[in-house]
């Protein structure tokens, strides 16, 4: 198909094909160099490359052309603000001032972003600035309606100062619009400066300077009563930043991956918002509200597709009294999510909690509508409401109408029947209906087990058995093991020895035929024993003997299988077992692997082979080892040099040599001295070591020359010996070319590494030669 056919196929999944151009299907090549990524792309609307690729084709593109583009775009990314700002752009480009008023319509009040905000208000300047006196005012009240909603922004000191320089520059006739203005400007001055942005401290200057030139004896006032509220806002802010620097403002809001970036977002913005919710400035409680709605507002942006935020905004409006506000919370996380059911049913759950009983009924209703053909959880949810709100006829109603359904399943009359027994105290109702879905439900293990466990309340041990040879009756016996183990259960509780110990054999005759050592199923063992006797979280063992029992059962139902490797190296770890993890329904086959689970078959695994791959040519050396492998040899210690020749041949992948050395390299190894083994040199060691006779430090004694040391030679050797025994008390370097300068600063000879220069006890400390011996 080739690369321009295929990236063409991807730009017409978002876009018609008239808003194609070469310069875009260029650009696309980037996405088809991975062709994992040209599949997600073609499949996935929600692909984040392919959708900035779109973006800057649009931006090549007349608007009549390109509008199509943004308006696909916006549609995944309702938030996105970039491509809210491109498009408007392009717009007021091509200077069609109606078409940009709607789209500003459209995306102001969701995305408070400043960028797009600024771009708002030069907007509304360009439009205004001919028009005079009215289109200062209506400029004006741009402002005013700009610093309402983004005025608690972090980034939005410069919109502050621009409104106040914008102020200033306003035309006055009387003086007083003198004295109105100045009013009105004071006003904005003690607004910005409680606010903390980053050009706090530059807005508190001026405005010490413009009340000072209005009035010193009013600005001593002024200033000192708003000096507390400005160190409070810049230390606000010093510590708002910290959460903020977390953020990535340019992610766009996609549903949830898992991806370790998305977790960190996430993270990061319930932390700025816990550090907003606790009212760090000690404003008043109006004015933090409005700042944790603003940053709500923003956090939706970026995390627009997660139900949990949707979640937290609504329940934090209504935990302050602001139930009207939670309610439209609700209405948007549903139109942003709407296959969300959870979201659907808290808001079910709010509207039922303040008295409106009908919007909560429409939302049930519509989850039926919805859910119906998929799952039961519906129709058991709105029984429930209608009982609660409507009262018991009409919940039965609904229920009759529900159980003619052909996808209700055995959980709508499980949860009637225990609404009706233990709501309205009505166990003949509840019995009635168990026995009418039991004609449908027989074979539903689930369904039994609930029955049997009514019956049991009603202490109707005779119904009980004759429920569990009922369906004993009809179930296969590899669909059984549950009832199997309830009745056993039932007749260690309610029955006597001899009905127990009955149904216990007839138990392990059903069930061996699942097996495939029948004989080994049909023995009793003492782990029975154990199972008929113990109670909740008491056992007739310790831990040490129900381990042991619980192994040699596992190992009992495998003998069968000791010619398989990978059965056998199970059976050497075996399953470790802890009372408190044991249940008393896992008691009977506790280990058995059930029938349904895919296992692979591992006689016929095969062992990697590296040889298979054709990987790059490395040419071997005579030792066997490639050349870089035989330099690292050299520079190893001999108690390392033996331990690693002595290491058994591994068939099979070869891990990467830099990941490992890089992991080593930045592990944390411990002091030789801190392992409590003896400091001095080991004897050994040194019969290795070519550099000659060692002092007690373990530094190399060298003779002069001349064969008689002068007083100054003394004094330089002596300084050498201290400055090695320090280097006793330092760990070793994990660097190996540091180890080489040492090496060469202390006068060993780099052609003698490759043995005694680096062993440990030698050279460095004798604690590092009797590890690396050891």
């Amino acid at each position: 198909m080739g690369e321009r056919g295929t990236w063409k196929v991807i730009v017409e999944y978002w876009a018609p094909p008239t808003a194609l151009t070469a310069q875009g299907l260029a650009t696309g090549s980037r996405l088809l160099r991975n062709p994992a990524g040209v599949a997600a792309a073609a499949m996935d609307i929600y692909n984040v490359e392919a959708a900035e690729i779109l973006a800057n084709e649009a931006l090549l593109l007349p608007i009549g052309e390109a509008a199509p583009i943004y308006e696909k775009l916006l549609a995944t990314f309702p938030t996105a603000v970039k491509y809210w700002k491109q498009y408007v752009e392009a717009y007021i480009a091509a200077n069609d001032e109606e078409t940009a008023k709607q789209i500003f319509s459209r995306c102001l009040l969701t995305c408070p972003h400043i960028n797009l905000w600024r771009c708002y208000i030069n907007f509304i300047k360009r439009v205004n600035s001919k028009r005079g006196s009215e289109g200062l005012e209506e400029t004006k009240k741009a402002f005013d309606f700009m610093l309402n909603y983004v005025g608690n922004d972090v980034a939005s000191g410069p919109v502050w100062m621009e409104y106040i320089a914008f102020l200033k520059s306003m035309p006055v006739v009387t003086p007083q619009d003198e004295s109105r203005r100045m009013t009105t400007i004071r006003k904005v001055y003690q607004k910005a400066i409680l606010v903390p942005t980053s050009h706090v401290e530059q807005l508190w200057k001026d405005y010490d300077n413009f009340e000072n030139s209005v009035s010193r004896t009013l600005a001593k006032g002024l200033l000192s009563e708003y000096q507390p509220k400005f160190n409070s806002a810049r230390a606000v802010y010093r510590e708002r930043k910290k959460y903020i620097d977390d953020i990535d403002w340019s992610m766009l809001a996609i549903p949830s991956t898992g991806s370790y970036k998305e977790e960190q977002q996430c993270m990061a913005w319930k932390r700025l918002l816990t550090f907003e919710k606790g009212n760090p400035q000690r404003i008043d409680a109006a004015a933090a509200n409005r700042r944790i709605t603003f940053t709500y507002e923003q956090c939706l942006m970026y995390l627009y597709h997660h139900p949990d935020v949707w979640y937290d905004y609504a329940t934090w409006h209504a935990k302050n009294g602001s139930t009207d506000s939670a309610i439209k919370i609700f209405q948007r996380a549903i139109k942003a999510l709407p296959g969300s059911e959870v979201l659907k049913y808290a808001f079910a759950e709010l509207e039922e909690s303040i008295g409106a009983i009908q919007p909560a009924k429409t939302i049930y209703e519509s989850l039926v509508a919805e859910n119906a053909s998929m799952t039961s959880l519906a129709h058991i949810q709105f029984i429930r409401f209608l009982r609660r709100t409507e009262g018991i006829e009409a919940a039965r109603k609904y229920f009759l109408e529900a159980r003619k359904l052909p996808s209700c399943t055995y959980h709508v009359y499980v949860a009637y029947a225990t609404m009706s027994f233990c709501l309205d105290k009505d166990a003949k109702v509840a019995q009635n209906v168990f026995e009418a879905g039991l004609k449908k439900f027989m074979q539903e293990p689930g369904y039994v087990l609930e029955y049997a466990d009514f019956l049991c309340r009603l202490n109707d041990d005779r119904n009980v058995r004759a429920l569990f040879e009922r369906a004993l009756s009809l179930l296969p016996p590899e669909e059984s093991i549950e009832v199997w183990k309830r009745f056993a259960q039932f007749e260690q509780i309610y029955g006597d020895l001899s009905s127990m110990l009955k149904v216990e054999q007839r138990r392990k005759e059903a069930l061996s035929r699942t097996s495939e050592d029948a004989l080994s199923s049909l023995e009793n063992t003492l782990y029975d024993v154990v199972s008929r006797y113990n109670y909740m979280d008491l056992w007739p063992c310790s831990s040490k003997e129900l381990d042991y029992l619980s192994r040699q059962e596992w190992l009992a139902k495998n003998m069968s299988k000791k010619n398989d490797k990978s059965v056998m190296l199970t059976s050497v770890v075996g399953p470790t077992l802890d009372k408190g993890n044991v249940g008393v329904a896992a008691n009977a086959k506790l280990l058995h692997q059930s029938a349904r689970v895919v296992r692979p078959e591992t006689s016929r695994m095969v062992i990697y082979d590296p040889r298979q791959i054709k990987g790059p040519v490395i040419a071997a050396t005579s030792s066997g080892y490639t050349k870089e492998v035989d330099d690292i040899f050299k520079m190893l210690s001999p108690p390392i040099m033996s331990f690693i020749t002595n290491l058994p041949a591994i068939e099979g992948p070869s891990p990467d040599i830099d990941i490992v050395l890089g992991v080593l390299l930045q592990s944390t190894l411990p002091a030789g001295h801190d392992v409590g083994k003896p400091s001095g040199p080991v004897p050994g060691a040194a019969t290795t070591d070519l550099s000659g006779p060692r002092n007690q430090n373990g530094s190399v004694h060298r003779p002069p020359r001349d064969g008689q040391p002068t007083k100054r030679k003394a004094i330089e050797r002596q300084e050498e010996e201290d400055a090695a025994a320090v280097a006793q008390n330092r760990a070793m370097p994990r660097d190996i070319f540091r180890l080489r300068q040492i090496q060469r600063s202390r006068g060993v000879a780099p052609a003698q590494s490759g043995s005694a220069a680096m062993s440990s006890g030698s050279m460095f400390s004798g604690e590092q030669s009797a590890n690396s011996s050891s």
